[in-house]
């Protein structure tokens, strides 16, 4: 029997998209049309594939109008942010202009005796498991650099996000990227573990939670498939007390509330110096109580519903067993009357909140944030790792060299100062402990998805 894979809308609990999911059969096709068209693509040159992967870029811009509001119908941003475009150009620009020197040989010796290289070769069919919350954005840290570097992609989208996937193939088939070089796959849980046990793929990128990161481990065990997991986050701010505090409330609430708090490196768990602590919450309550819950079809509307009722479920539950334990909840949820007990959840801010509550040491993905106080840069830094995650960790000081050598003591990927909640594309995403392993992004993103080759001639004259 054929599984349906369906988008349940956050807007109106209605059927947005469904499809069918691709059998055995036609699964194992996908990627032998995959393999035989990867050396034809990887021949055209980078300077070639560049020019199509980001024709493909523009042609997904053509369409902003409609992705706009497709993304609001399966997840629930509002409409009013247009979309991750700023992003997705911001990255696939960058690691377009890198291509050329990220993927150069390393050349050892060229005499004429020897040549010795290190070359980059492509992994081959690299896989892009793409999650909900940023469906443009996460695909993209992968697919573009993937393309460039001369593989074929298959990406399987997750099911809130279906037509997301779909757009980016129209899109990069307008680009002239071939068709079996770029493919949108549907799949459930167990066709996509069953591919990647058949070491149908030189690399798997998977976005989402630990439990699916733990599936793919599973799955790939034994066929040495090279894995790319980033599993999520519990990401922490750390205001100093010679902070700007107003920066400091702006940044990091935006960082704990935008997209409904569903972003991975979004900032889950606040610590504030003890002589800024009551002024901090004064200012972020202020600051949360001018959000707008509501149809993000609507232009007043700042925060839209939570992608699926169960991820508003498990907020809705750390927030209560947080306030049994004796968090006080400072944002009345009467102020924002479309909170519907489902998909629709008011934000809130945590106060008398410490670490036995599930509120700050699970991922929340969701609009709210619990704020500490803390006397010193030893016990932030002993709340900041008390962690099973390590993804960002944003440190707030007007003296950097001080930032640096705590960042460097804390156990994340990236470190940011005085700002909170943005990837650089610049720089390596990456995590460690719960958060996965791998990287993306900058030159280690293409290192990501190739392979090296090494050459050792000697040349010999007749």
């Amino acid at each position: 029997m054929t599984a349906i894979i369906k988008c349940i809308s956050p807007v109106d609990g209605r059927v947005y998209a469904e499809r069918p999911a691709l059998g055995p059969k036609a699964a194992a096709d996908a990627v032998a049309r995959a393999k035989a068209a990867q050396k034809p693509w990887a021949a055209l040159g980078i300077a070639e594939r560049s020019k199509r992967v980001l024709a493909g870029i523009a042609a997904l811009n053509a369409m902003k109008d409609e992705v706009v509001e497709e993304l609001a119908w399966q997840m629930g941003r509002p409409v009013r942010f247009g979309g991750e475009f700023g992003g997705v150009n911001e990255r696939a620009n960058y690691m377009a202009g890198i291509a050329a020197e990220a993927l150069a040989p390393t050349v050892v010796e060229s005499s004429d005796k020897f040549e010795r290289r290190i070359e980059r070769d492509p992994q081959g069919v690299v896989f892009v498991i793409a999650p909900w919350n940023y469906p443009f954005l996460t695909a993209i840290n992968t697919i573009v650099p993937a393309l460039i570097a001369g593989n074929a992609v298959m990406l399987k989208h997750a099911s809130q996000t279906l037509v997301a996937g779909e757009r980016l193939a129209v899109a990069f088939h307008k680009g002239g990227v071939p068709e079996d070089v770029f493919q949108n796959v549907v799949l459930d849980h167990a066709g996509t573990e069953a591919l990647i046990a058949a070491r149908s793929f030189g690399f798997v990128n998977f976005t989402g939670s630990v439990g699916g990161g733990q599936a793919i481990e599973r799955a790939a065990a034994g066929t040495f498939t090279g894995l790319g997991l980033e599993l999520g986050g519990k990401d922490p701010g750390y205001v100093m007390a010679d902070a700007d505090i107003d920066w400091a409330v702006d940044v990091l609430m935006d960082g704990a509330m935008y997209n409904s708090g569903q972003c991975c490196c979004g900032i889950e768990r606040i610590y504030v110096h003890e002589s800024l602590y009551d002024a901090f919450v004064e200012k972020a309550v202020a600051w949360v109580n001018n959000l707008t819950l509501g149809n993000p079809f609507d232009a007043a509307t700042t925060l839209g519903p939570m992608a699926n009722v169960r991820f508003a479920r498990t907020v809705r539950e750390q927030i209560a067993e947080a306030v049994a334990a004796g968090a006080k909840a400072l944002i009345d949820p009467a102020k924002f009357p479309a909170d519907d007990g489902g998909a629709y959840l008011a934000p809130q801010v945590l106060v008398n909140v410490d670490h036995s509550m599930r509120v700050m040491r699970e991922e929340s993905f969701g609009p709210v944030v619990g704020i500490m106080p803390v006397k010193d840069d030893e016990e932030a830094l002993a709340l900041m790792n008390d962690s099973p995650y390590g993804l960002t960790a944003s440190l707030w000081t007007s003296d950097p060299e001080r930032a640096l050598a705590l960042g460097r003591r804390i156990e994340t990927g990236t470190v940011f100062l005085n700002r909170a909640d943005y990837i650089d594309p610049a720089v390596c995403w990456t995590g460690c402990k719960d958060t996965g392993r791998g990287g993306a992004m900058s030159v280690l993103g293409y290192h990501a998805v190739t392979r090296p080759r090494s050459y050792h001639l000697r040349k010999v004259k007749a």
